[in-house]
């Protein structure tokens, strides 16, 4: 009896916590992890642990909202009033566009380490985006749920064959060798790890819909127990796939003596090469793999949220589905966000690691009134007693608002006054 309800949850709930996996794994990961390896050793495995737990209680409201009251967070918000439904719209218009572009800008450059085609950055990326919107198209959440899950497989499954081989042919690198980084670049940089790590708060607004459709598409209310097995597996999963790819950047790449591009194209043959002088030619075609389904799984995911989420945000606002005019559609929002996102690139130019840092800084200085507002909604009375989180998680909450808020905070004495 108890296999057959697991059975149930993998057929009908199992899903939307795999997308957010995959949104999660890609620019935090294989840029910035990677990058903390690289820069720091093994020194800030910490900074993605706590980051990851901080953030955990506000992204697991996000399915706990949908599975319990059967609308998104986004209209939750809404009941909150308008204050609340307003924050979240500035934060999301305002990081949107950047970070669209700068997860298709990782996934181009990446491109051409994997097909050898020569085109310039912005041709790629305005490729990706078009196969992205194809599929999306097609079969908007059913072709993203069934394309996520193949290349969730082959992204897991390459990763981790990179750090056994990199585990026992790479070198162990000493933590006193590690530079501080308690300076302004290490603080800076320090803040944008932990911006994506693994995924940015608002994020939770996305899981809440991804849930939701998850349920139209199978027909199936998913009980809180499924919503919250399902984001477990993908949360956890995806913060253990962080600390991999650090231990990547560290055993490959520490004390290479290597100053990485800001270029895309550059970053990502310095990347690639790196791995292959360490480990070996042979191992080039994993690491290529590896990286690119990383990369490709988080843009496919991030070019279907911020549509949806527009969508949403135009329907709670009427009170109503928006209908009668194509461009508030989700197909319609798909094309002009992906438009906006690829004039971004186009306006910033190369500068690969600007628009990464920027992205990811945004989305950590917003966190912490992101954070408070999931809380005060699921503690509200708009949600229902029964569904409340346990006691460990509100003090867990409470414990990652007053740390989001410290180390924005730390960001501005260390950007300003120091």
């Amino acid at each position: 009896m108890k296999s057959e309800k697991v059975a149930s949850t993998f057929k009908y709930a199992f899903g939307p916590g795999l997308i957010l996996a995959a949104a999660a794994i890609g620019v935090s990961h294989l840029v910035q992890s990677t990058r903390a390896g690289a820069d720091y050793g093994f020194t800030l495995v910490w900074a993605v642990i706590i980051a990851s737990l901080m953030k955990y209680p506000f992204l697991e409201y996000g399915p706990r909202y949908a599975s319990a009251t059967g609308e998104s967070l986004i209209a939750g918000y809404k009941k909150l009033g308008g204050w609340a439904l307003w924050i979240y719209i500035f934060f999301t218009v305002g990081t949107m566009f950047a970070i669209q572009a700068a997860v298709t800008i990782v996934t181009a450059s990446l491109a051409v380490e994997l097909t050898g085609i020569e085109l310039p950055l912005l041709v790629w990326s305005i490729i990706i985006l078009a196969i992205c919107i194809g599929i999306l198209f097609r079969g908007q959440y059913s072709a993203l749920d069934s394309l996520i899950k193949v290349v969730m497989v082959v992204l897991t499954l390459s990763t981790i064959a990179a750090f056994f081989v990199a585990l026992f042919d790479g070198h162990s690198p000493s933590l006193n060798e590690a530079p501080s980084v308690w300076d302004v670049a290490g603080i800076t940089f320090l803040i944008a790890l932990m911006g994506w790590m693994p995924i940015p708060i608002d994020a939770a607004a996305w899981h809440s819909l991804w849930t939701l459709e998850r349920g139209k598409q199978t027909k199936h209310k998913a009980s809180l127990k499924e919503s919250l097995l399902d984001f477990n597996i993908g949360y956890i999963g995806s913060a253990i796939l962080a600390l991999i790819f650090l231990g990547l950047g560290a055993l490959v790449m520490f004390g290479s003596g290597v100053s990485f591009s800001s270029a895309g194209a550059a970053f990502a043959q310095q990347l690639i090469d790196l791995y292959t002088q360490t480990l070996g030619d042979w191992a080039h075609w994993i690491i290529i793999i590896c990286a690119f389904t990383t990369m490709f799984s988080t843009t496919l995911t991030v070019t279907d949220s911020y549509p949806r989420v527009s969508r949403e945000i135009f329907k709670v606002m009427k009170g109503g589905p928006v209908t009668g005019f194509w461009l508030f559609s989700y197909k319609g929002l798909l094309i002009i966000i992906s438009l906006i996102s690829m004039l971004v690139l186009y306006l910033t130019g190369s500068q690969f690691t600007y628009i990464i840092d920027l992205a990811t800084s945004l989305s950590f200085l917003t966190a912490p009134a992101l954070a408070f507002i999931n809380y005060r909604l699921i503690m509200s009375s708009y949600f229902p007693d029964e569904h409340r989180p346990p006691v460990w998680l509100r003090v867990l909450s409470w414990f990652g608002i007053i740390f989001l808020t410290a180390f924005a905070l730390l960001f501005f004495y260390w950007r300003f006054f120091v």
